[in-house]
């Protein structure tokens, strides 16, 4: 059984003990809950990638409380100095070379020479990396290429009985993963769209930021970059200009009209009022609660491509392709 801590000293207290012993752990921070465990501990990682069914491949984040503890897993160049000072404590991970004195172990960096390294606001997960006193990896608490969970009841949705216990925080407030850039070889690099945007990126850097090689896929540097990602098991679909077929689950945005909406069995809409912020923040929840509702496939209609739409659309792109597995 998966033990429910809450989020006070005494059970911060408890999952404290429970990381430092190799144990996992799921833990609220402001962007998605967090299944933690002792990054500088190879068996407590191999349990991250085992409880998630997770390739091996793919890195993990590691979190620490802040800045001062990132330089010591990490080499910044002035790009990655910038962007910490600008977002941490905040929604960005830095991915950054590894330092050669780094405590990260190398099956957490997929045996990257490179470490992916976050310092969160929410002040849950920040009790908790100080207390732990070394860095966490923590990807979304969720099975592998599932919906990203967004409260500790989706936690136990996905994770019952194969994570030790779950810090009851409060629902996450941003409510999409972090934003992944890349320092390395003197350039910044969008490894995966977030709540913190290409324009604010570049606002801080002077600089556009790149975009990654379209086939690193298949081994990538950051988490979030394989092709087949967030889905629900419910097939899905971007709606276009079709109509919506009888019975149909639909995931919507703003008050546009939807030709034949009236034939859905159920409908969410991310923001009726077209606010990208509350869209990023519904939209696991939503994800989850259509795929609960047994139609035969998520018709998803557009989203703006503007600012946090691109995240959101990342997401979804991701979710839609893994369609093509079922």
């Amino acid at each position: 059984m998966t033990r429910r801590l809450a989020a006070n000293s005494a059970g911060i207290t408890e999952a404290v003990h429970l990381l430092r012993s190799g144990r996992l752990v799921a833990f609220p921070t402001e962007t998605v809950y967090g299944l933690g465990a002792d990054a500088t501990d190879s068996a407590a990682t191999a349990r991250i990638y085992a409880a998630k069914g997770r390739p091996a491949f793919n890195p993990l984040i590691a979190h620490v409380p802040d800045v001062a503890a990132a330089e010591r897993e990490g080499l910044f160049d002035a790009r990655a100095r910038a962007l910490a000072t600008a977002f941490w404590p905040g929604p960005l991970t830095l991915v950054v070379p590894a330092r050669s004195d780094g405590t990260v172990c190398e099956l957490a960096r997929a045996g990257l020479a490179s470490v992916g390294l976050r310092v969160p606001s929410d002040p849950v997960a920040q009790a908790l990396l100080r207390a732990t006193g070394r860095p966490v990896a923590a990807p979304s608490a969720n099975r592998s290429g599932h919906v990203s969970p967004t409260t500790a009841a989706h936690v136990l949705a996905d994770l019952e009985g194969a994570v030790d216990a779950v810090l009851e925080g409060d629902a996450c407030a941003v409510g999409l993963e972090s934003t992944i850039v890349g320092c390395i070889d003197g350039r910044a690099v969008l490894l995966r769209p977030g709540s913190i945007t290409r324009a604010a990126l570049a606002d801080v850097l002077g600089e556009a930021v790149a975009s990654p090689a379209a086939d690193d896929h298949a081994a990538p540097q950051s988490p979030g970059r394989l092709l087949a990602h967030y889905a629900p098991a419910t097939p899905m679909r971007w709606l276009g200009a079709d109509t919506v077929p009888h019975g149909a689950a639909v995931l919507t945005y703003g008050s546009a009209p939807i030709p034949g909406l009236e034939h859905a069995s159920v409908v969410h809409n991310l923001s009726a009022n077209g606010n990208l912020v509350e869209a990023a923040a519904k939209l696991y929840s939503s994800l989850r609660q259509l795929d609960a509702a047994g139609a035969d496939v998520i018709l998803v209609s557009e989203i703006p491509k503007s600012g946090l739409g691109e995240a959101i659309i990342d997401r979804l792109t991701r979710a839609i392709g893994a369609s093509s597995l079922i």
